[in-house]
């Protein structure tokens, strides 16, 4: 019996390990270009070594749709534009990787510049959670959002091809309730995002 609790012991404990504090840094990059940087320092730091040390350079992305010729076309949108974050391993950016990562292509500088400013708990916390709870909803959100009084074009279901006019917009259940002219008529339909696009 003892055994098996000391067993159980040693294992809450080998879980429990207390992992390596982390640091978040941000770096401000040209606007546009944060997918190149967040490559090319990712190739710079296994080169260097240092994967170790920088646990991960982290670009947060949101899916957004927009309807173009009546096809959802969906793409990933940076959340922070202009900003790439880099979890570094406590008390381990030192002059040389802080060199390689300033040195980078399309990098302007760090938040704080010569000495640069972690972000505290609360705020990586918030920007991390906020990824997560996008991730779990699946949450796509439109590029362009609809507003009432706008006129669209219905492009899937009975309506096919007829134009609308927005009456309501619930974003949270992405659907519109949408006026349709039928043989004169006015005649309320409800529709879900993917039903319409926008007139360009």
């Amino acid at each position: 019996m003892t055994e098996t609790v000391n067993q159980q012991e040693m294992q809450t404990s080998a879980e429990s390990k207390p992992q390596v504090e982390t640091k978040w840094y941000v770096l401000r990059v040209v606007s546009g270009k944060e997918r190149k940087v967040k490559e090319y320092l990712d190739k710079e730091i296994s080169r260097g070594g240092w994967s170790e040390i920088v646990k991960q350079v982290f670009l947060p992305v949101e899916k957004v749709y927009k309807v173009q010729n009546g096809k959802k076309v969906m793409r990933e949108r940076n959340y922070y534009p202009g900003y790439v974050m880099v979890e570094v391993s406590e008390g381990k950016l030192g002059d040389d990787l802080r060199e390689v990562i300033k040195n980078t292509n399309s990098v302007i500088h760090f938040l704080g510049k010569e000495n640069p400013i972690a972000l505290r708990k609360a705020e990586v916390n918030k920007m991390l959670g906020k990824m997560d709870e996008m991730a779990e909803s699946g949450s796509m959100s439109m590029s362009e959002p609809f507003i009432i009084g706008e006129t669209i074009k219905i492009i899937e279901g009975p309506f096919n091809d007829f134009n609308g006019i927005i009456e309501e917009v619930n974003d949270e259940k992405k659907k519109l309730k949408v006026t349709v002219k039928i043989f004169g008529r006015s005649t309320p339909v409800e529709l879900n995002y993917m039903q319409v696009e926008k007139i360009s």
